[in-house]
């Protein structure tokens, strides 16, 4: 099937998509509610199968990419699940220490597509690594329904305890400059905004389309903060005035901005829902918020 963009979706069809991603919705109940939105002549089946992600398609860096080291490794989260593991990557050529980013998946756990964007990171010469919250369950399945499925079970303060582990764990990185980044995506865009609540010194904070803090956690950021929403993306936007309103009124440093057209999860490639454009101007003015912030000087 040749790759498809979100302009050749029904708009209800991409809502029903976005429910049935983040558990709102069984998949049952999306193959029951979209055959009449399918274009083409697709049947729900295979218009699920056009929205799911295609990893080999959207990879930019190759795991065993001469340019990168990349192993995995575990650190001990006391507060969560006992340990967190997650894939850590560096520029294979350092020449000095370098900024550190924790890069946070969505709600599938340590998929292909994060590797890639950890991958990508290093390229850019920055030390990433990427937690994965399933790895108290067995670790990504390698299936995306699956993951989902187990992300349901996850205890939320064990795992949100378990990626302030690892965001302390590799602030420390003797490789590293001592500052720390993070990025997140969708769930990992929350943990984002949640990072920087609870972590003063943290240098930076880029949250895609991430759910937001309370207003009374919202107060407590230090951080400065990039955050990009998608123009299409009603669930995730609604709280935003809410959160814009705390972050002026505690003078936190934040720049903000709303692609206008665009989906939730425009930044992933390996689906319909990304856009190129929005995704290359988001990425290149995240890259630019790292390096203002985390290199030294």
């Amino acid at each position: 099937m040749a790759r498809k963009t979100a302009q050749d979706f029904h708009p209800e069809a991409l809502q029903a998509f976005d429910k049935y991603v983040h558990g709102d919705i069984s998949r049952r109940d999306f193959l029951s509610s979209v055959p009449k939105y399918a274009l083409l002549g697709l049947t729900a089946e295979a218009l699920l199968e056009a929205l799911n992600p295609r990893f080999a398609e959207a990879k930019q860096v190759a795991d065993d990419d001469p340019r990168i080291k990349a192993t995995y490794v575990e650190y001990p989260s006391p507060h969560g699940n006992g340990k967190i593991r997650g894939y850590l990557v560096q520029p294979a050529k350092a020449a000095g220490k370098l900024p550190v980013v924790l890069v946070i998946h969505e709600n599938r756990g340590l998929n292909p597509h994060i590797q890639d964007i950890a991958r990508r990171l290093a390229l850019e010469n920055f030390i990433a690594f990427a937690p994965d919250a399933l790895f108290t369950l067995g670790g990504y399945p390698g299936d995306e329904d699956k993951a989902r499925e187990l992300f349901q079970k996850l205890d939320k303060e064990k795992t949100q305890a378990d990626f302030l582990a690892a965001a302390q764990a590799i602030k420390k990185l003797p490789q590293g400059n001592g500052k720390l980044g993070a990025v997140g995506f969708c769930y990992g865009g929350g943990i984002v905004n949640f990072l920087a609540t609870r972590l003063p010194d943290l240098g930076a904070g880029v949250p895609f389309y991430g759910a937001q803090p309370a207003a009374d956690q919202a107060a407590k950021i230090k951080a400065p903060l990039l955050i990009h929403y998608a123009g299409v993306d009603d669930r995730i936007n609604a709280g935003w005035p809410a959160y814009e309103a705390a972050l002026q009124n505690a003078g936190v440093n934040y720049e903000a901005h709303t692609y206008p057209g665009v989906q939730h999860g425009f930044n992933n490639d390996t689906t319909p829902r990304y856009d190129a454009g929005t995704a290359k101007l988001a990425w290149d003015r995240t890259g630019s918020f790292f390096n203002a912030y985390l290199r030294d000087s």
